[in-house]
């Protein structure tokens, strides 16, 4: 036992919150089991004294009614007689006393060498025609004794008093016998639940430090980690979560590696352009107008170029990380689509694209400009990818609480295995256009959208063109 507790010793110094359940387990269980003893063994000795004190009520009350009879009669010896007998076990004393507190017959010999019984307890509120019962001190010891004092009444006349009492020796030595068991069941008791309180909390707290260690590792960069914790509780809830969340951070850092690789690449190739073309120009390449002319144009489109991307950048960091405030203005459908079908019109038809454009007049909510800039991304996207001669079909209209766009073109589609990819950054499709755009259009839109409340979703079939379908709530909330 004392190796156990021991080791519960040593469990506990290096663990706060193991040593914290333990301590409030075991206080818990010595407060419970205390104040459940406690009011046994105080029921135990309440129900005693009251069932002896009844008995002494029982025996007194029967002896007074034969004594007054014979104290009417002046028969001392029927007198003498009662209280030889019912004063013989060694545990009772019995004694009667003259109406001026006089002995007259006693159980107890040595009775005669006391000479004033007023100051026994009893005798006094007794000569009053009170009952009066309680604990006393033996007249010859120092032992607790229960007593009763009785005023023997005949006819309305003090005759005597009686006066019984029982030692309680014996019964406070079976009570103490009683005391140290029950004491030494509770500390059994006590240690029994310290084990198992000490076996519990370590139960909940090794999964609590798992996760805090798991946690730790979270914080330390290192994700994707699983944390295998077996509990039907809701610690076992909790470890799905942080798993999840590990996944899930281990996703965004992945992007993240992703994000800047993409974003090195497309930052290096417009500056290499510049860098390799001032390099051509300070060697000596001016010197030639029309190859000058072709050099300045190249700096040009690269400079447009790498503003349009940082440009695009800095939109989806704002986006995403929410701090671009959208304007809640009241606008027209139809009329936000037609601003973005005028804006890419002229470069549709110098590619011989037709634009069909058939929205209702929904009113709305929203931030015109950032919808614009979507509507544009996704029809700038139409444009990529669409064969001359062909088409391109938007139409609106709605459908209970929202509206919807749809963006119809008949390029070459969507392969099914890039269709899940498309609205990721830096994604293109088709790699034979890698360099036309940055790869952050659809992503941007996509943004737009969900700050907005709304959807926006594409599906498509190979050689059938692609659908982009937006959804928007009417009122944001």
């Amino acid at each position: 036992m004392g190796g156990m507790l021991g080791q519960i010793q040593f469990r506990i110094k290096w663990n706060s919150f193991q040593a914290k359940l333990f301590v409030t387990y075991l206080l818990l269980t010595v407060l419970g089991t205390s104040a459940m003893a406690g009011y046994l063994l105080w029921s135990f000795y309440d129900y005693f004294m009251r069932t002896r004190q009844v008995d002494l009520e029982n025996w007194t009350s029967a002896l007074s009614e034969s004594m007054a009879d014979s104290l009417k009669e002046n028969n001392t010896e029927r007198i003498e007689v009662l209280v030889r007998r019912y004063g013989a076990p060694e545990t009772v004393t019995l004694r009667v006393f003259t109406p001026d507190a006089k002995l007259l017959t006693s159980s107890d010999p040595q009775d005669q060498q006391i000479t004033n019984w007023r100051a026994i307890p009893g005798i006094e509120e007794a000569l009053k025609n009170r009952i009066t019962r309680g604990v006393a001190k033996g007249v010859f010891s120092n032992d607790d004794r229960l007593y009763i004092s009785r005023p023997i009444i005949y006819e309305g006349q003090q005759l005597g008093i009686l006066r019984m009492s029982i030692t309680l020796r014996q019964f406070q030595r079976q009570f103490a016998t009683l005391v140290w068991t029950v004491l030494g069941a509770l500390l059994i008791t006590v240690l029994l639940c310290a084990i198992l309180s000490d076996r519990f909390a370590h139960s909940l707290a090794k999964p609590i430090q798992l996760m805090r260690n798991f946690a730790i590792r979270l914080g330390g960069g290192q994700f994707g980690d699983k944390l295998m914790i077996r509990q039907s509780n809701e610690l076992d809830e909790l470890a799905l979560e942080l798993n999840r969340m590990s996944e899930r951070l281990a996703s965004l850092d992945q992007e993240r590696r992703a994000f800047l690789a993409n974003v090195s690449h497309e930052l290096r190739t417009p500056i290499s352009n510049v860098q390799v073309t001032v390099e051509a120009l300070r060697s000596g390449a001016d010197a030639e107008p029309e190859l000058r002319d072709r050099f300045f144009q190249t700096i040009e489109d690269e400079t447009r170029r790498l503003s349009r991307l940082i440009h695009d950048l800095l939109d989806l960091g704002r986006l995403e990380a929410g701090v671009t405030l959208l304007e809640r203005q009241h606008l027209v459908l139809s009329s936000l689509v037609d601003r973005a079908v005028r804006a890419v019109e002229p470069r549709m038809q110098a590619k011989g694209i037709d634009i069909h454009s058939e929205v209702a007049d929904i009113h709305l909510q929203g931030d015109p400009e950032r919808l614009l800039q979507a509507f544009l991304n996704i029809l700038d996207n139409a444009l990529k990818h669409s064969a001359a001669d062909s088409k391109v079909l938007i139409h609106g209209y709605r459908d209970g609480k929202c509206a919807i766009v749809t963006i119809r073109d008949q390029g070459t589609g969507i392969k099914p295995t890039d269709l899940p990819r498309i609205f990721e950054q830096f994604y293109t499709a088709d790699p034979a256009r890698k360099g036309t755009g940055s790869g952050l259009g659809l992503a941007i839109a996509q943004r737009i959208v969900s700050a907005h409340g709304g959807l926006i979703t594409a599906s498509s079939q190979p050689g059938q063109g692609a659908i982009f379908t937006i959804s928007l709530p009417i009122e944001i909330k």
